[in-house]
């Protein structure tokens, strides 16, 4: 079975909007590049798939936005690459090598899981917490960033139950930024 992880940045305070933390460094970039280049595929909702496609999708003309750095080009390319299976109820089509998920969300995701292949991806807020509920996120990567946001929203508010964790890898940066790997205890 393809195991599924859910890997994103957070605050101190447990703030995980995209502009809360700390503006990513090499080191992180680095990180993040290697993580989605781990992935067979990824598992966004509407949102984060429209956030990411604006992004990181390269430019029609084939080239990269001026905004990016050297240090960015490599996560780009590969999330540009990478699969991308998108839960939507109000998207009809999507593009940026993506298909959209259709059904109940846990047998979709089982489904996937059950395909042949590597590790599933999912990334942003809500459908992370929806998956979390289900039983069916393998690994928990938390990129904690040495910021105190003060608000937006926080890392899993509302899921159901509690999960028990155990931490599988720690890993510190240099920015101060820590990353916590996690897997659900059995």
């Amino acid at each position: 079975m393809r195991p599924l992880r859910y890997g994103i940045n957070v605050t101190l305070d447990g703030c995980v909007h995209h502009e809360a933390g700390m503006p990513p460094d090499e080191e992180s970039m680095h990180f993040w590049t290697d993580e989605m280049e781990r992935s067979d595929a990824e598992i966004y909702g509407r949102v984060t798939y429209e956030m990411m496609q604006a992004a990181w999708r390269r430019l029609a003309d084939g080239v990269w936005p001026d905004w990016m750095d050297d240090s960015e080009i490599p996560f780009a390319e590969a999330i540009d690459r990478t699969k991308k299976y998108v839960v939507s109820s109000t998207l009809t089509e999507v593009d940026w090598n993506a298909e959209l998920l259709h059904g109940d969300l846990g047998d979709a995701v089982r489904a996937l899981k059950q395909q042949p292949g590597g590790e599933l991806s999912v990334g942003g807020v809500k459908l992370p917490l929806a998956l979390a509920d289900l039983g069916l996120i393998d690994e928990y990567v938390f990129v904690v960033h040495p910021v105190i946001a003060g608000h937006g929203p926080t890392l899993l508010a509302g899921l159901s139950a509690r999960v028990q964790l155990e931490l599988v890898e720690r890993q510190e940066f240099r920015s101060g930024v820590v990353v916590q790997r996690y897997r659900p205890v059995a």
